[in-house]
């Protein structure tokens, strides 16, 4: 009997292995940035299916969503830049064609520690002076950024090289993607970060502001003095205002056209669309218009693949002119 019912037991787990097995499965990976949205869409969208279809989504930053993506081994790619010359051709390559899809907007967001009282704005001479390639083993304490700052150690926080947040940041305050030092605490763990500049005073970091919302009782963020010579703090109104710049960015999902095909990624990413502003507001981001989400829509049922970019990034630019612009593969 007992031999009977341990039986049973192995019978009932291989059942219900099997018949989660069958469960349709959209797979999602990279930024971090991105990764709060998508998340509470996909738990949206699995309450709403409820729970037929399984939405699982990674965080291997931009760059290394778009390397699963271009391999073939997820659906859609978050990423918080335009994708590069060199992933198009790996895609071109695999044979993966994509849709590019504008989801939101981001407030790129510097940060200090709370007990910093020598730095009152983020002016971009002084983050380029700290962050160049140059500053390297060079820069190394606040008074070599500016004689009137303390003779501490400079300890800067940021994300890694596969970071979308890495490369926009890079473009905006050094002038070319990429172009950094290498003499900081990078991770492509955001909370790595929040915790780095939490603890220490001499702190200094970058990241989504979804992640500061969440921890701005452990940190401060910077107003950004912008091309007009304002200070403006990031917020949802400072990016739609359009006075929050140049760390104002865009951010998107790319979905694979052949996966696109399958109902269960059809359907999420028409979900997607349909339900992105409240949620977008609800992580703390700042959603498209109407017309921008219903555009993107449209472009996804008419399969329009490929990148409204090139294959680099653009400061400044706005959703409304993407769309309309016919993409290059």
């Amino acid at each position: 009997m007992k031999s009977l019912k341990i039986a049973g037991l192995v019978a009932g787990v291989l059942v219900s292995a099997a018949a989660h097995a069958q469960v349709p499965l959209v797979k999602v990976d990279g930024s971090s940035t991105v990764y709060p949205i998508t998340e509470a869409v996909a738990e949206e969208f699995q309450k709403s299916k409820k729970n037929t279809v399984r939405v699982t989504v990674g965080i291997s930053g931009t760059g290394g969503g778009f390397k699963k993506f271009c391999r073939g081994e997820t659906d859609i790619s978050d990423a918080s830049r335009p994708i590069t010359a060199k992933e198009m051709a790996d895609c071109k390559a695999a044979g993966i064609k994509y849709i590019e899809l504008p989801v939101a907007f981001d407030a790129l967001t510097v940060v200090i520690n709370p007990k910093n009282d020598w730095l009152k704005e983020g002016k971009l001479a002084e983050l380029k002076a700290m962050w160049e390639p140059g500053a390297q083993t060079k820069v190394m304490k606040w008074n070599q950024v500016n004689p009137a700052y303390p003779d501490r150690p400079l300890k800067l926080f940021g994300p890694g090289a596969d970071s979308g947040t890495f490369e926009y940041f890079t473009e905006a305050v050094n002038g070319k993607a990429k172009a950094s030092r290498g003499d900081f605490t990078a991770s492509e763990d955001d909370n790595v970060l929040v915790q780095g500049v939490s603890r220490d005073i001499a702190g200094l970091g970058y990241f989504g502001y979804a992640y500061y919302f969440e921890n701005k009782d452990k940190l401060k963020a910077l107003p950004i003095v912008n091309s007009k010579g304002k200070a403006v703090m990031p917020s949802v109104e400072g990016v739609m205002s359009g006075e929050y710049e140049p760390l104002s960015r865009p951010i998107f999902i790319y979905v694979s056209a052949k996966s696109a095909e399958r109902p269960e990624v059809k359907e999420f990413v028409e979900f997607y669309m349909k339900s992105a502003a409240p949620l977008v507001k609800e992580v703390k981001y700042v959603p498209l218009g109407d017309a921008d989400y219903k555009h993107a829509l449209d472009n996804f049922g008419k399969k329009k693949t490929g990148t409204a970019f090139g294959g680099h990034n653009e400061i400044g630019v706005k959703v409304a002119d993407l769309l309309k612009r016919e993409p290059k593969e």
